[in-house]
This record gives C-alpha cells, sequence and structure tokens, in this order.
C-alpha cells in the first residue's frame, strides 16, 4: 500500500505543526505527490501552513476531523511521531470519527490499530487500516552481500536522530532522476514506507534480523537501478538509536552522505555533546569500513539542514561547514541537491 495518487488525504497533526513531534505529517505535506486536502491541528486552525512552515502548498488546516470532513477526505493520515510511537489518548475520538465517515486510515505509530476490535468493527467494505510498522516476513542474517552489487548506494547518516536524513535521500533521488539516472529511493522508516509504498520499517525489526532486512531489501532492487538512495535512521552518536548500524551492515553503502541541522552542539535530550563534524566524519568512515574489512567507506558531502535560519544565515554556514570539513555542502531542501550528487557521481 501507499498514498495513491487519486485519494485525498487528510493528516492529523494535533500540536505537530509548531511542536516537536509532527516529523511525518509534515513530510508528506512537502513530498507527497497524492492531494492533500486538510490538515489537521487545533492549536493552528484556520492559519497559513506555508506561513508556519514554509512548504508551498495550499492545505487549510482545521481543528477537528468532523470539520476536516467539508473537504471530503478518503484517507486519513496520522502525521505524529511522538516519543515511543504510542498513541496519544485524545486522539481516539478522531480516529473513530474518521472510521464510522468511510475513511481509510494510514498509521504510523508503534501501537498497532488494525487489530482493534472496537475499530474493526467500524470498518465498511473498501475501509483499509495501514499498519505501517511490520516487520517483514522471511527475513534473515545478514552476509554482507550488498559487497557484489554493481550500483552506488548512498546512505545518509547523521549527528541526531529527525535532522533531515529522509528528505536528503529524497532530494537526491529526485535530482538522480532529473539527470536521467534509473534511481530509486529505498525507505527504512514510516513516512518514507507512506511515500514509496514499500521498503522496511527498520524500528519494529528484531535487532538481530535488522541488517539482514536491510540487505534483502538492498539486494531485491540493486541489479536493477544505476543508484540507490537509502533513508538512513538515528546516529552512531545517540545512545537510544540502533538503527544506523544494520543500515550500514546491510546496504554496504558505497557513499555517505552526513546530515547535520546547522549551529546544534548536542545531540537533543540526552546531553551529549556533537564532536566537531570532521570527527564525526572520520567516526563514520572507519565504522563503515570497520576498519579496512569492507573497504573504504567515504563521507562525500554534507546535507546541512538550515530550516531555523533565514537564507543570509544560511549561506554562510553552509560556507563555514565547507571550510572546516572540506567537503561539499549544501541544504538540499531549500537549495537543491545537485552539489552532493555531484560529490556522489565523482567517487
Amino acid at each position: 500500500m501507499r498514498l495513491a495518487l487519486n485519494q485525498r488525504i487528510a493528516i492529523l497533526l494535533h500540536e505537530g505543526i509548531k511542536g516537536p513531534y509532527g516529523k511525518t505529517g509534515l513530510s508528506i505535506l512537502r513530498y507527497a505527490e497524492a492531494p492533500i486536502v486538510a490538515a489537521i491541528d487545533r492549536e493552528c486552525a484556520g492559519k497559513s501552513l506555508t506561513e508556519l512552515t514554509g512548504i508551498k502548498r495550499d492545505v487549510p488546516i482545521v481543528s477537528s476531523v468532523a470539520a476536516a470532513l467539508e473537504y471530503k477526505p478518503e484517507v486519513l493520515v496520522i502525521g505524529i511521531a511522538p516519543k515511543g510511537g504510542a498513541l496519544p489518548d485524545d486522539y481516539w475520538h478522531e480516529l473513530k470519527d474518521a472510521v464510522k465517515a468511510g475513511m481509510s486510515v494510514v498509521n504510523g505509530l508503534h501501537t498497532p490499530l488494525a487489530t482493534i476490535p472496537e475499530l474493526k468493527t467500524l470498518l465498511k467494505p473498501g475501509q483499509v487500516i495501514w499498519d505501517v510498522r511490520k516487520e517483514p516476513a522471511n527475513i534473515g542474517v545478514a552476509s554482507g552481500m550488498a559487497r557484489t552489487l554493481p550500483c552506488r548506494r548512498v546512505l545518509t547518516v547523521g549527528t541526531d536522530m529527525a535532522v533531515g536524513k529522509m528528505s536528503t535521500s529524497l532530494e537526491l533521488h529526485w535530482a538522480s532522476r532529473l539527470r536521467g539516472w534509473h534511481t530509486k529511493f529505498l525507505a527504512t522508516g514510516q513516512t518514507g514506507l507512506m511515500l514509496e509504498g514499500d521498503g522496511v520499517p527498520l524500528d519494529a525489526v528484531r535487532v538481530d534480523f535488522a541488517a539482514g532486512a536491510v540487505e534483502q531489501m538492498v539486494m531485491r532492487y540493486g541489479k536493477n537501478y544505476d543508484i540507490l538512495h537509502i533513508e538512513g535512521q538515528g546516529s552512531l552518536l545517540h545512545p537510544g538509536s540502533t538503527a544506523t548500524l544494520p543500515l550500514i551492515r546491510g546496504s554496504q553503502p558505497t557513499q555517505l552522505i552526513l546530515v547535520h541541522r546547522a549551529g546544534q552542539t548536542e545531540v537533543r535530550n540526552v546531553g551529549v555533546s556533537i564532536p566537531p563534524l570532521t570527527e564525526v566524519v572520520r567516526l563514520y568512515e572507519m565504522v563503515a569500513s570497520a576498519g579496512g574489512a569492507f573497504g573504504s567507506v567515504p563521507v562525500v558531502g554534507i546535507a546541512l539542514n538550515t530550516g531555523h535560519l533565514d537564507e543570509s544565515q544560511a549561506l554562510d554556514a553552509i560556507a563555514q561547514t565547507e571550510a572546516e570539513t572540506g567537503l561539499p555542502c549544501t541544504d538540499p531542501v531549500r537549495f537543491g541537491a545537485n552539489k552532493l550528487l555531484d560529490a556522489v557521481m565523482q567517487n
């Protein structure tokens, strides 16, 4: 399943447009090709989405599912990603209102909804609940097979969680497509899966099989594409992140793009300092190559998240990062991914 191009979408985002947990919904608003007819956020109802977020999409913000029904949505996407992935209690009446109104539901939270009797009994023919975070079938332990593939495998890695790894991979994928490359975006998180329709929800996979699930996905597509853009997850700097290493081992990347939020000096909420970016680059290259066991895997560029800066400040931050690291740097969402794609193709 994916967000179909002919289905009218409403996104449930209470406190997510201006709050810390709206990454899923905001990314869908930025990247989905499906028609989005309403964003639901009681805090921001009636305000301009573009003014609040910079996303150039003319979508009304309404206060509830009931208010969104005026726009005839067919699918409700849960657009928040709270810590721990649990469904907030005050969302239940919104979900029930949506299902009663005939809407299907796309759920990227850890809490599965499709098996809950209270919701199942409300479903009518043609309605579905898609729980995105499900472990793939028939996965095994990784063996490093992706090293045998002829394609480029570009993995985004980060200095923290939620800094823009998915957005960077998508921007690189689209830039590759515009240049005529046979390219594939490989989703590894709930938002990417909603957009792409396939991939691996990595944080739903048992840790012993996580690298194997990534390897299985990469092997499925690697012989048919020139370049795979693999969505990164987590960070080697974050003490709670378990996804980054399986991604590196399973995909056996040929190049890495390091993603960083401009000016950020600590991993959020855990009090861990972010080392100089040159040291972070060295860390990722050393881990990816395993001291030479897997060959050289270079970080070829820096994707700098400058969404919190004005354009002049953003350009200054990019120039400073290039001077500090000696690597090409840009904000691919703001200025396009061509500089980073050039670096990928030169390596």
